[in-house]
C-alpha cells in the first residue's frame, strides 16, 4: 500500500493525501509536479527513474489506511534539469 508522504522532497510543499500535484516514482519518492516538471526534468534525483502521477486515495479508505505524517525532505539543494 502507497505511503502517501505528506510533502515534496525537494521545496517541501504539502503535498496532502487528495493532491493532484503529488508524483511519486516506483519506490514512493514523492515530489510536486512544479518540481518534477521544472529542476527535475522528468527524472527522481534518488533513484533515476520516471515519475507517475501519485494516486488519490478515496476518503473511506483513508480513514482506515491513513497517510504518512512523516515528512522526507533533501538535505540539500534538489539538483536542476541538466
Amino acid at each position: 500500500m502507497l505511503v502517501l508522504r505528506p510533502n515534496c522532497e525537494c521545496c517541501d510543499k504539502d503535498l496532502p493525501p487528495d493532491s493532484r500535484e503529488a508524483m511519486i516514482c516506483t519506490y514512493e519518492c514523492t515530489f510536486c509536479r512544479d518540481c518534477v516538471d521544472g529542476r527535475l526534468g522528468g527524472r527522481c534525483p534518488n533513484c533515476s527513474g520516471e515519475f507517475q502521477p501519485r494516486p488519490v486515495r478515496p476518503p473511506h479508505m483513508l480513514a482506515k489506511h491513513p497517510a504518512s505524517t512523516v515528512r522526507v525532505h533533501a538535505e540539500e539543494p534538489c539538483p536542476s534539469a541538466a
